[in-house]
């Protein structure tokens, strides 16, 4: 795949945490609506790869191309504004504020005042309004980050670790949810353990190891 093809293109990417370097030149194509799956152990480098992304961690060497534009060096609030969202495996949610006021803050931030969209997507929360965000369960957390991120209408929705510390159930539905708004046209990157959940949704597999990419391709390629 191309730069003129892809979503988001990361080339020859370098980069880490302090003298510790993490990726070690990894080169990625990422589809338009589609799901891009990065598979890999933990310490595999699929959450620092999805922070460079985000520009929540720059690049060392390398480049980064969103729909042919680089934007290497933009900084993750201009990422955002293009529509490139995180939802981070540590529950991204503000704990203190209500339910409400988490949902209200991206809504109003991303021009759309109106928070219904979230709520239908996960009735759960509209039980949930006036409860402070920190005293839910991991799995309501789980689906108020996500929500938040529903609200500032990605292009490009990047989730890491989705299932991590759900019960099936509850890793289940979110899956679903998932797969739902790829089916909408929303470019979507999971970072994930080897989980059959990623693979019966992902139209594309990368498996790194290291900090580097050792598979690419379909997932009925990655079961073979």
């Amino acid at each position: 795949m191309t730069t003129a093809t892809a979503e988001l293109e990361l080339t020859g990417a370098r980069a880490g945490y302090g003298t510790v370097e993490v990726l070690h030149g990894l080169d990625l194509a990422i589809p338009p609506g589609k799901v891009t799956a990065l598979l890999g152990v933990n310490g595999a480098g699929k959450s620092t790869t999805l922070r460079v992304l985000a520009g929540l961690i720059p690049l060392r060497s390398g480049s980064l191309t969103w729909r042919g534009e680089d934007i290497t060096k933009v900084s993750t609030v201009d990422r955002a504004r293009r529509g490139l969202m995180l939802v981070p495996d540590e529950r991204a949610v503000f704990a203190t504020l209500s339910v409400r006021d988490n949902l209200q803050i991206i809504a109003e931030a991303s021009g759309h005042p109106d928070i219904t969209p979230a709520l239908e997507s996960f009735p759960r929360l509209r039980e949930r309004l006036t409860q402070r965000a920190g005293s839910m369960s991991g799995g309501e957390r789980r689906m108020l980050a996500l929500a938040r991120a529903l609200l500032a209408r990605p292009s490009v929705l990047m989730v890491d670790e989705l299932s991590l510390g759900l019960s099936p159930k509850v890793a289940a539905d979110l899956f679903g949810w998932l797969a739902t708004v790829a089916s909408s046209g929303t470019t979507v990157v999971l970072a994930d353990q080897y989980t059959e959940q990623a693979l019966a949704m992902a139209d594309l597999v990368y498996v790194l190891h290291r900090g580097e990419r050792s598979f690419a391709g379909g997932p009925e390629e990655f079961r073979a």
